[in-house]
C-alpha cells in the first residue's frame, strides 16, 4: 500500500502537511506505467515518453512515486525534474519529498531524507543521491543528471500556439537538459499534447500516427512510446482496450469526457494525444461544418475504402452520406475498424439495411476483385441489396480527392456532431487516409456517375438476387459487389 501526497493542506510555499490518497491496488495503465518506468530504472528503456489524457495521474505516479524510489533503491542517483515553471516543478518536489518522510518509504529503505539540503526544490538523501526541479527555460548549467524528466513542458494552449516559445522549449530541452544527462543516463518525457510541433512532435517521426512501442525518433534515439488515448482508437492499444473503449472507467465515470469532444482540437490533442494542426494543407478546418438536423429528404449513398491487405496497418471505414436538393453533403453514419472480412462486410450489410442507399461505392480494380465476391455472397445470405458501383482507380490520392475538396472549400460538407477532422487535415502527409479515400468516392461518384443536381432516377426492378445488370444485352455481365 502507497500513501501518495496529493494537495498541501495549505497555500504556503514551504507547508509540508498534505492530503493524502492511500492506494492498496492498481488500476490497470498505472500498472502499466510503472511498469515501463522499472525498465527505465533498471537500463532496458533508456528514453520513454508518456501520453496519458489529464488527470490520468502520470505526473503523480512518475514525479512523486517514482523519483524518491530511483534515489533510493541505489546511492548516488541525480534526478532533474523539469517543467514549464518553476512553480510546477517545485510543486511536484515537494510532494516528492513527502514521500521521503512517509513512514513506509523509511520502513521500505534505509535512505533518509538529509538535513542539510531538504529545500522543496533541491534536495537530497543520506544516501547521496540528489534531487533538483526546475523550470525548462531557467538555466540548467553545472547539474548532471542519471535521470531526467521533462513533465510538460508547455503551460497550456497559448503557449503551444506560439511558435517563439515551442522553439525555445525546444532549445532548451536540447541544449540545457538533455546535455545534462551523465553517460548511460535515462530520460523520461511526460506530456498531454497540445501542438503536433510540440516537444514530443519535434522528436517523434513525421509520420506517427499515436502507436506505442519502440520507435527510432528524429533525434537519433530510440523511445519507448507509451501512448493512451481517453478512447481506444488503434488494434494495438498497450492496455489492450477495443477500439473505443475509455480509459480508467473507474474513475473517469460516463459522460465525463464528453464536453471535452464538443472541441475538435482540444479532444484530438490533449484526450487523443494525437493534435492536428489549425489548418491543413489540402483540407483546412474551416471547410466543414457539423449539422445538428438533417433534412428531412435526402438522397442517401455509400462509400467504402476497404483495407485488404492483412497486417497492413489500414482501417476499412464504411460511410453513409446524404445529398440534399441544394447539393450539401452530409455524413449521417459510418462504421471504422480494423477487422477480418466477414466483420466488416456484415457491418457493411448493416448499413445497407438501416439506410437503403441508392448506391454504394468503392474502388475497383484489385480491391473490387477482392471483395466482390465475400460481399455478394453474404448480401445474399441476408437478402440485404444494394447497387454496387466500382469506380476505377486512376491518378494519385489528392487528384481523387479533388471533387470531394472543392465542395468542402464552397461550405457543402456538413459532418456529424462532434465528429473527428484529423485525418483530412493532415493529408496526403498523415499516416492514415481511409475516411479521406472514403470521402473521395463520393466526390467523384457525383461528379462523374450521378450529379448531385439531379433528380435521381427511377431505378428498374431488381433481378432475382437483388443486383443490377450492367448492360440489359449482356445478360452474363454484372456489376457485383
Amino acid at each position: 500500500m502507497v500513501e501518495i501526497p496529493t494537495a498541501p493542506i495549505t497555500q504556503d510555499d514551504d507547508e509540508d502537511e498534505f492530503q493524502t490518497l492511500r492506494v492498496d491496488r492498481l488500476v490497470a495503465h498505472h500498472s502499466l506505467l510503472l511498469n515501463a518506468l522499472q525498465d527505465v530504472a533498471d537500463g532496458v528503456t533508456r528514453n520513454l515518453m508518456v501520453f496519458m489524457p489529464p488527470g490520468s495521474a502520470k505526473s503523480t505516479y512518475t514525479d512523486v512515486v517514482f523519483v524518491p524510489w530511483f534515489m533510493a533503491r541505489k546511492p548516488r542517483q541525480n534526478v532533474l525534474l523539469s517543467s514549464y515553471g518553476s512553480d510546477l516543478a517545485r510543486k511536484q518536489g515537494r510532494r516528492a519529498r513527502q514521500i521521503v518522510k512517509s513512514r513506509s518509504f523509511c520502513e521500505l529503505f534505509d535512505a533518509r531524507l538529509s538535513a542539510e539540503s531538504s529545500a522543496a526544490d533541491e534536495w537530497s538523501l543520506t544516501n547521496g543521491s540528489e534531487y533538483m526541479a526546475t523550470g525548462i527555460m531557467a538555466g540548467n548549467t553545472g547539474n548532471r543528471a542519471d535521470l531526467l524528466v521533462v513533465d510538460d513542458p508547455v503551460k497550456g494552449r497559448e503557449d503551444a500556439d506560439s511558435e517563439t516559445i515551442r522553439k525555445k522549449t525546444r532549445e532548451a530541452y536540447e541544449d540545457d537538459l538533455s546535455t545534462r544527462l551523465k553517460p548511460g543516463g535515462r530520460q523520461v518525457i511526460i506530456q498531454t499534447r497540445w501542438h503536433e510541433d510540440d516537444l514530443a512532435g519535434a522528436i517523434l517521426p513525421a509520420d506517427w500516427s499515436g502507436e506505442s512501442g519502440m520507435i527510432k525518433c528524429r533525434d537519433g534515439r530510440t523511445w519507448r512510446v507509451l501512448c493512451l488515448p481517453a478512447v481506444a482508437d488503434r488494434a494495438d492499444d498497450p492496455l489492450g482496450r477495443a477500439i473505443g473503449e475509455y480509459l480508467w472507467p473507474e474513475w473517469f465515470t460516463e459522460g465525463h469526457f464528453e464536453p471535452f469532444r464538443r472541441n475538435a482540437r482540444t479532444w484530438s490533442a490533449l484526450y487523443q494525444q494525437r493534435p492536428t494542426p489549425d489548418e491543413g494543407t489540402f483540407f483546412q478546418r474551416g471547410y466543414f461544418k457539423f449539422w445538428t438536423e438533417k433534412p428531412a429528404s435526402l438522397r442517401i449513398y455509400g462509400t467504402s475504402d476497404y483495407a485488404v491487405t492483412d497486417g497492413g496497418g489500414d482501417f476499412t471505414v464504411h460511410r453513409v452520406w446524404g445529398i440534399d436538393k441544394d447539393a450539401n453533403i452530409y455524413r449521417l453514419d459510418g462504421w471504422r475498424g480494423q477487422t477480418a472480412p466477414d466483420e466488416w462486410i456484415d457491418r457493411k450489410l448493416d448499413l445497407i439495411a438501416k439506410w437503403k442507399p441508392l448506391a454504394w461505392f468503392g474502388e475497383a480494380g484489385v480491391i473490387e476483385k477482392a471483395v466482390a465476391p465475400m460481399l455478394r455472397r453474404r448480401s445474399l445470405e441476408r437478402k440485404v441489396y444494394c447497387r454496387m458501383e466500382w469506380l476505377p482507380s486512376i491518378h494519385d490520392k489528392p487528384t481523387r480527392a479533388r471533387g470531394f475538396q472543392a465542395r468542402a472549400a464552397m461550405g457543402k460538407v456538413f459532418f456529424e456532431p462532434q465528429a473527428d477532422v484529423s485525418e483530412f487535415l493532415t493529408f496526403p502527409a498523415g499516416r492514415h487516409d481511409d475516411e479521406v479515400d472514403a470521402a473521395s468516392l463520393l466526390g467523384r461518384a457525383l461528379d462523374e456517375t450521378h450529379p448531385a443536381t439531379a433528380t435521381p432516377p427511377t431505378p428498374p426492378e431488381p433481378k432475382r438476387d437483388g443486383y443490377w445488370p450492367k448492360d440489359e444485352e449482356d445478360g452474363d455481365s454484372w456489376k457485383t459487389a
